[in-house]
């Protein structure tokens, strides 16, 4: 799969995921309307944005400047290697 580049499909596909994020949590509210599963709500979706910001704007700027991750999956590759002993990125450069 290539990687997208319009402009405009870029635009949708984020627009789409705005829809889909609201529709879902209005399904979850409306299959137990209480405060506390609304509170939870927001918590949660609060927590990943904050996860979402670390994962790939406080690592690059302020751990690791030379990395850019392409994703999640990149983000947690690059963590077991950061934190696994004896990994090539672990290794003074000689």
């Amino acid at each position: 799969m290539t990687d997208l580049t319009n402009p405009r499909l870029i635009k949708i596909k984020g627009f789409l995921f705005l829809v889909i994020g609201i529709a879902a949590a209005v399904l979850l509210i409306l299959e137990q309307p209480t405060v506390r599963v609304g509170v939870l709500l927001a918590i949660s979706i609060w927590c990943f944005c904050r996860f979402y910001y670390f994962a790939f704007y406080v690592i690059q700027h302020y751990v690791d400047p030379n990395f850019r991750f392409s994703g999640l999956l990149a983000f947690c590759r690059y963590m077991m290697r950061r934190n696994n002993p004896g990994s090539e990125q672990d290794r003074p450069k000689t």
